[in-house]
Order: C-alpha cells, then sequence, then structure tokens
C-alpha cells in the first residue's frame, strides 16, 4: 500500500492491514524478497544430526532433561542426500550407511554412530551473502536467519536474532518515524551480522578442511580458551 502498510492475507482467509511486517520467518523467508533478492546458497557442507536422549541411567530425572547431540559434518555435493544411497528414512539401515562411510575411523568415534538413538536426519547448509544488505523499505523488516543466514561454525545464529530482536523492539518503542526507525535500525545490524558471517565462514573452512583438520581444531579451541570470553557485551 502507498502509505508503506501491508495487507496480509491468512490461509484461514482472515486480512488485516500492519503497519510492520517483520519476516522472522527464517532461512526460507517468504518476507525477504519484499526487501532483498538474496536467496540461500548451499555452502558445499552437510550434517546428518544424531543424538542421545537417556545418557545417565544413574540419574533418569536430570537425562529427561537433557540431549547430546552430535553432528557429522561433511563436504558433499548438495544434492548428497539423495546420492549417497543413505536409507536417512530407515534408521537402523542408515546406521550400518553411516559406519561404511567412515569405516576407516577410529572405533572411538564410530561409537557415536554405533549407540546414538535410531534417528538420523540431515542437514545441507545454506548460507546468504556474508555482507547481506538491503535498501530501506517502508513497513517491511528482517531479523535472524532471514537477515543472515550463516553455517552454525561461528555459533552466533541465534544470539543475532536475539539481539535484532531486542534492538527492533527498542528502535519502534522509541520511533517518532518508523521508517527512520527502521533505518536506524538496519544500518546497526549489517555490520554486526557481516562480521558474525565472516567468522562463520573462516571456520567452516578452517575445521572442514584438507589435512590434519582435527588438529587445526584442537589449537584453534586451546588458544580460544586461553584468550577468555569476548570483550563486545553489546545487549
Amino acid at each position: 500500500m502507498s502509505s508503506g502498510q501491508h495487507t496480509l492475507i491468512f490461509d484461514n482467509g482472515v486480512t488485516d492491514i500492519a503497519d510492520l511486517v517483520i519476516g522472522a520467518d527464517g532461512a526460507r523467508s517468504c518476507i525477504r524478497s519484499l526487501v532483498s533478492s538474496a536467496m540461500p546458497q548451499y555452502c558445499g557442507v552437510t550434517i546428518v544430526e544424531i543424538q542421545f536422549i537417556f545418557v545417565d541411567d544413574r540419574h533418569p530425572e536430570i537425562a529427561k532433561l537433557n540431549q547430546i547431540r552430535v553432528y557429522i559434518t561433511l563436504r558433499a555435493p548438495e544434492n548428497w542426500i539423495v546420492e549417497s544411497g543413505i536409507a536417512f528414512d530407515q534408521p537402523e539401515q542408515a546406521r550400518k550407511d553411516l559406519l561404511r562411510l567412515f569405516a576407516d575411523w577410529d572405533n572411538s568415534l564410530l561409537n557415536f554412530i554405533h549407540f546414538c538413538d535410531a534417528n538420523f536426519i540431515p542437514r545441507p547448509l545454506y548460507t546468504l551473502p556474508t555482507n547481506h544488505r538491503w535498501e530501506t523499505h517502508p513497513g517491511v523488516i528482517l531479523l535472524g536467519d532471514a537477515a543472515h543466514l550463516m553455517s552454525p561454525f561461528a555459533g552466533e545464529g541465534v544470539n543475532l536474532a536475539m539481539l535484532d530482536a531486542t534492538k527492533l523492539a527498542l528502535a519502534i518503542t522509541n520511533a517518532d518515524d518508523l521508517k527512520q526507525a527502521i533505518h536506524n535500525y538496519e544500518q546497526k545490524i549489517f555490520p554486526r551480522a557481516a562480521k558474525a558471517a565472516e567468522e562463520s565462514s573462516s571456520n567452516l573452512d578452517l575445521f572442514i578442511s584438507t589435512g590434519n583438520a582435527g588438529k587445526i581444531a584442537a589449537e584453534f579451541f586451546k588458544k580460544l580458551m586461553e584468550s577468555g570470553p569476548p570483550k563486545d557485551t553489546e545487549i
């Protein structure tokens, strides 16, 4: 609408008019296309998520509240989930297929596959451009993965989403001019997200590298622990 408002049409036929549409609808955001033509691109890495629900019989009341998740991570073509021939819809067969795939790995690592719960979830990883930006669009804003989808190798996705939401709420609450408030919010999230996305991309290349990736990753975490907590405490 010319005023910057948007008409929302829901699946149940209900319609409404909104002054601000917030695209917090994740990696495959429908709202993103209103402000940006960027599309998620496969980053060359696929993970298979496995988990251990009941890990301590001595403390079942605690075990019910906790899960251990493990991510089998590998470089693979985008269509690897289909072309690999692994029967992900048949958990016990998938277990055998994965054990064959990693047959030359140490048994201590293969035990993750041997003893995990019978549920294998393949997840190809997608990212938006590292420096994803867009022009301010009246009545529309993005946050979280809709705005800055990245791989999990910086561990910042959820942190950024929560910070985005907080900053946006404050910007709207204190706004005299909604369009200007949206613009100001965007100018703050762009460099913050770009920094995390660059770190994520760099870490992915580091951890999933050719050669002795395990040793490289171990040295990375050693240095990280020695350096202490990050200095950036923005809230």
